[in-house]
């Protein structure tokens, strides 16, 4: 395409904004039944508007039996009863645009509630005009081929439904089947409730498994040799795109807002089919890369002291930085899918836990890319690690386990295991001060609130100046007032170092050097950049000084600098 013709999204509000995400149920409970809502967002706005972010994303409010904490809807027009009311979300809306702050919500369609009007006519017969809304399986057809499923206590996706003599797929939960995108009618249905949150200034949708809604209605063998992980096979179905333009041409294009997908098993040879601009899809996409990481690898070396990979790590992160092509890539490392940042990634050793929060904070708001950050990250919270099966309230786990009986697994083991993977590591109350609860309720929280609130809470840090959670809203200053932080081509260097990630962020006449060291050893940086001249713009260790030997930069146990060139 001739370049003159090529889409501009130069300069979009969703480029420079810096996203916070809010998992409601867990942020601030205002009546005294445990369970956060949204007043109690309302009452905490002035708190995230401190912060300096720019979008607060939702995680989801609609109305829900809250199988999966609202991942799985049964009214898209009505408010969880939980969390309140529409006239509660109308107000919070308002004060937040008052205050600058957008709001995005997070759209759930590739599944709803089994609880849903829909499915729940579709189950009685095979005539209902929902029955096409989702999918099935006939059994006079036999059994259907194996499909993988996230939540099922067996894994599997097809579930027998009686009184249709079928089974129904569902990629996840046996309470969420999926919906027939393939279907056109289906597919309006879902456009009338994207317009209708929209219509009232909604700002945007992250997109919940965005990467699944296209499926092979053939339900074809999947050849395992290929595709081991049956997922990957499940988000390469071919109208995918074309479903995911007809809905930019149909309701996204007419609306200044932000499209997030979740890249669910997207590769990094995919994501730029979803996210160039002349394809006229999404904005955005929000891969897994992360938490592949820290899953699936090991230390590079014992010497490193760290649990994963900083070689892949680095090598993940810049390969998505170049697969994007000409869209725009997302940083994060911490959401309500994967446990504590600062747990996986820096340190819960007392000695370490500050400041390798701070080089964590460091790395986020200083690559390019639009940040997506966690809320509670800020005051450095930490895996709360649950010894005990009762205490968990996250499907994953309470299904894990009781598959792992079933199969007669080692039980202590699976326990072990959840208090480094759990989801609900990262669902615990927000801490907001030392009172009882962490200031989070007056009741009995939904979930147990993690017993170093008393160390780690907003009150607190809010009156150091040394505090994680200053130190965040300083980076967030910083990369506000530098567009090289923003725009900066990123430049990765060393990076065959196994302690240190070390990168370049260069846009017009601006140089950056930023340096950390993600290990809890002293560690040489070979970045081979002259700071002779640098000026020292922000650092976590505050003794820092800067000399230059040879383009060598020394760092402490997870020290991190900037260095304007």
């Amino acid at each position: 395409m001739n370049m003159k013709n090529k889409k501009d999204t130069s300069g979009a509000w969703w480029k420079e904004a810096i996203v916070y995400q809010i998992y409601p149920i867990s942020f601030q409970n205002s009546n005294g039944d445990g369970t956060g809502d949204l007043r109690g967002i309302i009452d905490r706005l002035d708190y995230v508007k401190s912060l300096g972010i720019d979008v607060i994303w939702l995680n989801p409010i609609f109305k829900s039996p809250n199988d999966d904490n609202g991942y799985d809807v049964s009214d898209y027009c009505e408010i969880m009863d939980e969390f309140g009311t529409m006239s509660d979300f109308d107000e919070l809306l308002g004060k937040a645009h008052d205050m600058g702050i957008k709001i995005i919500l997070d759209l759930v369609i590739n599944h709803y509630s089994d609880e849903h009007p829909w499915f729940m006519e579709a189950r009685k017969s095979r005539d209902s005009k929902y029955y096409d809304y989702y999918h099935w399986w006939p059994a006079e057809k036999g059994t259907p081929a194996y499909r993988e499923s996230y939540f099922d206590v067996d894994g599997n996706a097809w579930k027998y439904n009686k009184d249709t003599d079928s089974y129904y797929l569902h990629y996840f939960s046996v309470k969420q089947p999926d919906l027939n995108w393939e279907n056109p009618e289906l597919r309006q249905e879902i456009y009338k409730i994207m317009r209708f949150w929209f219509d009232k200034g909604v700002d945007g949708f992250r997109m919940d498994s965005i990467s699944y809604i296209s499926k092979d209605t053939d339900f074809p063998e999947v050849d395992r040799t290929m595709y081991p992980y049956i997922f990957d096979y499940c988000a390469l179905n071919p109208t995918l795109h074309s479903h995911l333009q007809e809905m930019n041409r149909e309701v996204l294009s007419k609306y200044d807002i932000m499209t997030v997908g979740e890249g669910s098993s997207v590769c990094k040879s995919e994501v730029s089919k979803f996210v160039d601009p002349d394809r006229n899809e999404l904005q955005i996409m929000y891969h897994f890369g992360p938490s592949e990481i820290r899953n699936y690898t090991g230390p590079d070396a014992p010497s490193t002291g760290i649990e994963y990979s900083l070689l892949k790590f680095k090598q993940m992160f810049t390969e998505w930085d170049n697969a994007i092509g000409e869209g725009w890539p997302t940083i994060y490392l911490g959401n309500h899918d994967q446990p504590r940042m600062i747990s996986r990634f820096g340190s819960d050793d007392h000695k370490y836990h500050v400041i390798s929060a701070k080089m964590l904070t460091m790395f986020i708001l200083t690559m390019r890319g639009t940040p997506f950050w966690y809320a509670w990250d800020e005051i450095g919270m930490s895996n709360i690690k649950f010894s005990r099966i009762e205490d968990y309230r996250d499907i994953s786990t309470l299904n894990g386990y009781e598959h792992a009986r079933k199969m007669r697994g080692n039980l202590k083991k699976f326990l072990e295991n959840q208090k480094n993977t759990s989801r609900d590591n990262a669902r615990t109350p927000f801490q907001w001060d030392a009172s009882d609860n962490a200031g989070f309720t007056t009741g009995t929280p939904w979930i147990k609130v993690n017993p170093n609130y008393k160390k780690y809470n907003a009150m607190d840090e809010s009156k150091d100046t040394e505090s994680i959670l200053n130190f965040f809203r300083k980076t967030i200053r910083l990369r506000k007032e530098h567009k090289a932080l923003i725009y900066g081509q990123y430049i990765l260097l060393d990076s065959k170092n196994i302690h240190t990630y070390s990168y370049l962020r260069e846009y017009k006449n601006e140089r950056y050097l930023i340096s950390l060291n993600f290990t809890p050893k002293e560690a040489i940086s070979r970045t081979g950049v002259n700071t002779e001249n640098g000026e020292v713009v922000l650092k976590n260790y505050d003794d820092f000084k800067l000399k230059d030997i040879k383009g060598k930069i020394t760092l402490r146990p997870f020290e991190t600098v900037v260095i304007k060139l």
